[in-house]
């Protein structure tokens, strides 16, 4: 099972996402965008796509205490893993 989380865990009240966001596992945790809503911190009320997510995924890791790279190799294998996808070409 995978765990994704999207823009609520940036939001300024969100208790339940960053609780979340601090206990799954690392092997269980996906980055989602919640498009077109749910923008996270600091595009609150715009349109939100894909290249909103690193807001996301630099709330999580300061969450839990590790580099953002660190969370993006991990979340970028879960997700290859997930679809099915070569980790070479989720490089890409």
């Amino acid at each position: 099972m995978y765990i994704g989380l999207g823009g609520a865990v940036t939001f300024k009240n969100a208790r339940v996402p960053v609780e979340v966001a601090a206990d799954v596992p690392l092997e269980h945790l996906l980055l989602e965008t919640d498009a077109p809503y749910m923008a996270p911190v600091p595009f609150r009320g715009k349109r939100c796509d894909s290249s909103m997510i690193a807001k996301t995924a630099e709330r999580i890791a300061e969450i839990r205490g590790i580099p953002v790279e660190v969370l993006l190799k991990a979340t970028q294998r879960n997700a290859a893993k997930l679809f099915g996808i070569p980790l070479e070409e989720a490089s890409t």
